[in-house]
């Protein structure tokens, strides 16, 4: 797979649209797609290292053979480590990491194409609006949406809650926000603190036109297209665990 080396992006949106790319496909690799990532980092492989794409895709693959690389290189060697500790320690090391990198690329880009401080300034202040991959993979990322319920363009799907969410005041507030909706006359402060949730797959903001759900063991809210959960499917799940949380297993 191409490693990107030759997609060189010249302005301040340009290379955060390609952090935000790369980005995403590390989550993926870290959370949706946790198992076959851990499956790929076999200990008895030579050094290997986990790569994120521009167009959101991911690759675990041995380090680039020209010296000094394209691009800067990730941590090598994540698969060295994947047996000699807990799985979750194992992935926040492998998250603090990959988030290094992307500032690195990201940097690397604008020293490239001589960013000046005031584009170095923007460019930080963008990447740092988001979450970390380190907080997207461990939870740390602010729960706002512990307590409220699913809200989609569609006011009859079913809300859920985690397992720790006040039911009445839960509902009462679905039937609220859909009675908004459909009015057209969505609280300007409700829509602040929903945009506050993230969804603990692809790390975006909250939009009341998508379907999100509430994973019951971690608490995490998730876009239903991010975790493949349609609202017709979530009305027949009675405990929704997300792929992290389904995935979890006692690793000797």
């Amino acid at each position: 797979m191409d490693r990107g080396a030759a997609y060189n992006p010249r302005t301040v949106e340009e290379v955060f649209r390609d952090f935000k790319g790369r980005r995403a496909g590390m989550i993926r690799a870290l959370t949706t797609d946790v198992e076959e990532f851990y499956q790929q980092c076999d200990p008895e492989k030579e050094n290997l290292c986990l790569y994120g794409f521009p167009n959101e895709l991911w690759e675990v693959n041995l380090p680039a053979e020209e010296v000094p690389p394209e691009l800067p290189e990730p941590a090598l060697g994540i698969n060295f480590a994947r047996d000699g500790m807990q799985e979750k320690d194992w992935l926040s090391l492998v998250a603090v990491h990959s988030d290094a990198w992307l500032l690195a690329v990201a940097f690397y880009f604008g020293a490239r194409f001589g960013f000046d401080k005031s584009d170095r300034k923007r460019l930080f202040t963008m990447i740092n609006d988001m979450p970390t991959i380190f907080e997207v993979v461990t939870g740390g990322v602010k729960k706002q949406g512990k307590d409220k319920s699913l809200v989609s363009n569609n006011s009859s799907n079913k809300s859920k809650t985690g397992s720790k969410g006040r039911g009445s005041e839960a509902s009462k507030l679905s039937k609220g926000l859909a009675k908004e909706e459909d009015e057209g006359l969505l609280d300007e402060e409700e829509e602040e603190e929903h945009g506050e949730t993230l969804c603990g797959a692809c790390g975006e903001n909250y939009a009341s036109d998508e379907f999100w759900i509430c994973c019951d063991l971690c608490e995490k809210w998730f876009h239903g297209k991010c975790v493949k959960i349609t609202p017709a499917r979530a009305e027949h799940i009675k405990q929704y665990k997300c792929p992290s949380c389904s995935n979890k297993r006692a690793r000797p």
